[in-house]
């Protein structure tokens, strides 16, 4: 497989999964595996270091690699950029599907760090502010062992009732802390002067976003903002189910369900 694009299944393929971080590459294999059962899947790597260079890499590789208009399924900063994808190249998308989306509004953000900090003890208070530190520090080697630390410690803050077993990538991609400090600054200047929220009015596809009820994340900063603007809006929330419903215990089914249901009806 191509270090930028994993294929899963046979052609046509129906589906581009896309991960989070920024720089979390490699994260939707599990979900990739599952949906391959009854359809072709693509799963792209975002490699590049910037925000508009993320949704060039992508356009390319939907042009190259999807024939047609495709669904396209993102999971965290990867449904921001699978939203800005569809809004500057409406023709290659047939459908969004949002996935524990980050909201899309400032007034929602507050929120996300009041629940993790709320999930944690008074050591893992400390330690995540510390490792927020580092991570947007200048440190590269440190940086990248707080982002390590970091994506381990939200594992602990963003799950219901997690089964282990149903995360675990078959190929692991080592995260990448220095995508995620320049990408990931960039978006919230783009979120922050309302610019995300502005590719609302140019997106021509259905939307459907699925959100645990669990997720720090707030669904109303996904559902709130996105309702009004986009006629063909649909919002599911699911009980029982953090930031990634595919490894719930609970959750797990009903999402794998809906998710295929969206991508495969006409």
């Amino acid at each position: 497989m191509s270090k930028r694009l994993r294929k899963y299944g046979c052609p046509p393929f129906r589906a581009a999964l896309i991960h989070g971080g920024p720089g979390a590459a490699g994260e939707m294999a599990p979900v990739a595996g599952v949906l391959s059962d009854d359809m072709g899947v693509l799963e792209p790597m975002q490699t590049l270091r910037s925000l508009d260079g993320q949704v060039e890499e992508l356009r390319a590789v939907l042009e190259k690699a999807g024939g047609e208009p495709m669904v396209l399924a993102g999971f965290s900063w990867g449904a921001w950029l699978s939203f800005i994808c569809a809004a500057r190249h409406p023709g290659l998308v047939k459908k969004l599907i949002l996935i524990g989306s980050g909201p899309f509004e400032e007034k929602y953000v507050q929120t996300i760090t009041e629940a993790r900090f709320a999930r944690l003890d008074a050591a893992g208070r400390a330690e995540a502010g510390e490792l927020i530190k580092m991570v947007e520090g200048p440190d590269a080697p440190g940086r990248t062992r707080a982002f390590e630390r970091m994506g381990r410690l939200l594992e602990k803050t963003d799950a219901y009732d997690p089964d282990p077993d149903a995360g675990r990538q078959p190929d692991p991609v080592a995260p990448d802390a220095d995508i995620f400090q320049k990408v990931w600054k960039q978006a919230l200047e783009f979120r922050r002067f309302g610019c995300l929220l502005a590719c609302a009015g140019l997106i021509k596809c259905p939307v459907t976003a699925i959100h645990g009820d669990y997720d720090p994340h707030p669904a109303d900063g996904v559902r709130g903002p996105l309702a009004p603007v986009i006629k063909d809006f649909k919002f599911i929330l699911l009980k029982d189910c953090g930031h990634k419903p595919w490894i719930e215990k609970t959750a797990k089914g009903g999402f794998y369900d809906i998710l295929k249901s969206e991508i495969l009806q006409p």
